[in-house]
């Protein structure tokens, strides 16, 4: 099942709706790209407001505060918003404006660097080797670099993928694995409290979250993926 796709004319992310026969309550996940077109933004706000609960990303909480580390990562992709050609904005939703519960259930900045500090010494300094490169590429590169075909997602993993995460354990588990966690008790927590209640939990995670949230809400709980609406992320033509 494909969540992010890229063609010749467009780059699209999927809006999976999650159901269970013997459970009120539904899931549906939007799989989030952190720059894109103002469109897409748009149509995710406007979808969030039927939700009755929102289950949304970042790091801190919301805090001001920041990490060198964290800084460099954003600044990986905000790099776009002054590429030209692109044409791209960051993501901005404004949840409180929405008028419905929002649950943060992300990572402190501690515990984020106190996961980080586990990571190989040699992998922390292969990613901040990559960093300057990616970060020259998205703001000098034209459209094809920047949505290559590397960046579609599926619910399973690819070969190169497994590869990765077999030989860097440490680095998934600090960059997505212990995120992960987080999240999934936040969704486990409201499938078990609420699951009586015929309300739509809105997930809004960057993409990359997405499988596992998937397998997980399916594995453990028997939901499945009873629909799938396509918002285009990015026009590329």
């Amino acid at each position: 099942m494909q969540i992010i796709e890229v063609t010749g004319f467009a780059v699209r992310s999927a809006a999976l709706r999650l159901q269970h026969r013997q459970s009120a309550l539904q899931f549906v996940v939007y799989p989030m790209i952190h720059m894109a077109e103002p469109g897409f933004y748009a149509a995710v706000t406007s979808r969030l407001r039927s939700a009755d609960v929102v289950v949304i990303e970042g790091i801190g909480g919301g805090q001001k505060k920041r990490s060198l580390l964290t800084s460099a990562l954003t600044l990986s992709y905000t790099v776009l918003r002054f590429n030209r050609g692109a044409k791209l904005v960051k993501q901005d939703i404004d949840y409180v404006a929405l008028g419905v519960e929002v649950i943060s259930p992300d990572v402190s900045f501690e515990e984020f660097e106190t996961g980080w500090r586990k990571v190989p010494l040699a992998h922390r300094l292969m990613l901040w080797c990559l960093l300057p490169i990616v970060v020259l590429a998205r703001l000098f590169g034209g459209t094809r670099m920047i949505w290559s075909r590397t960046m579609e997602l599926n619910d399973l993993p690819s070969p190169d993928e497994e590869e990765h995460l077999d030989r860097m354990p440490e680095l998934d588990a600090a960059l997505a694995g212990d995120r992960d966690k987080r999240l999934l008790a936040a969704l486990h927590q409201l499938h078990e409290q609420r699951s009586g209640e015929a309300i739509e939990v809105a997930v809004v995670y960057g993409a990359g979250h997405v499988p596992a949230i998937v397998q997980d809400l399916t594995d453990r709980f028997g939901y499945k993926v009873r629909s799938a609406d396509w918002l285009t992320v990015v026009d590329l033509l």
